[in-house]
């Protein structure tokens, strides 16, 4: 990260916290520093869920150049969308919308593959979750291509939130699980506005998120690999349901 990505010292991070357009995405404090100081920035970023990490002091090696007092503040390098609004512009733009729901995917690489085909699959936003999901970063940015910078981010405290919203607002919410019952190509695709859920390889979809959902569908497997990596996964079934609504 350059310095323009980081917000450095107590006293600059307060101010920055203070801020609601700097655009904070985690924040790192010392375990070993006992600062009264420290409680401050906590309460500010808790207001505001931010996530806050104690690590050990060797991680700040890096930033020695900066005059850092063992705290350091990560910045988005884009601004994130209110889903309220994204919701509603979509849906007035179209009557086949469509989201996606990223549960878990912590890689900052899967991260960016995964914007990348949704913005060229016509994606209405990507939503995650505060916690549990990569950061928005300068790999995230280069994996997807510039991709961020042209389709809308959401960050959300809870994704199950976030589906109980989509769903209320008319919107079919569809999880991609190994342990659907249909595959995606034996599923029907009503038209409409619809919301994809795609889960971390490993731990997949929360079992509260596969719960509320409306339908699950699965890709078909004919090898002996267990699964696919989420972001060729999700390419797959976006472009086929691109493909579906291309041939209504």
């Amino acid at each position: 990260m350059s310095n323009k990505e980081v917000v450095f010292g107590i006293h600059g991070i307060k101010e920055a916290l203070k801020n609601e357009d700097s655009q904070i995405e985690s924040i790192w404090l010392s375990k070993n520093n006992k600062s009264k100081e420290y409680h401050g920035i906590i309460d500010l970023a808790k207001e505001q869920s931010i996530k806050v990490s104690f690590v050990p002091p060797q991680k700040f090696r890096k930033y020695a150049h900066l005059n850092h007092q063992e705290c350091i503040a990560f910045v988005s390098p884009i601004s994130y969308a209110d889903l309220e609004e994204e919701v509603e512009k979509s849906l007035e733009n179209s009557n086949t919308a469509r989201f996606l729901l990223l549960d878990g995917v912590t890689d900052v690489r899967n991260l960016g593959g995964i914007i990348r085909t949704a913005e060229a699959t016509g994606i209405g936003c990507v939503i995650i979750p505060i916690n549990n999901s990569a950061p928005i970063n300068n790999e995230t940015v280069k994996t997807s291509s510039g991709a961020v910078y042209n389709l809308p981010i959401v960050r959300v405290n809870h994704l199950l939130d976030a589906v109980y919203y989509l769903q209320a607002s008319g919107i079919k919410v569809f999880t991609a699980s190994e342990k659907a019952s249909k595959t995606i190509y034996e599923t029907s695709v009503e038209k409409g506005p619809l919301a994809l859920v795609m889960g971390d390889e490993g731990k997949g979809i929360s079992k509260q998120v596969l719960k509320a959902a409306d339908k699950s569908i699965k890709l078909p497997m004919l090898g002996k690999t267990g699964s696919l990596n989420v972001s060729v996964a999700c390419g797959v079934i976006l472009y086929e349901l691109l493909r579906r609504n291309l041939e209504d």
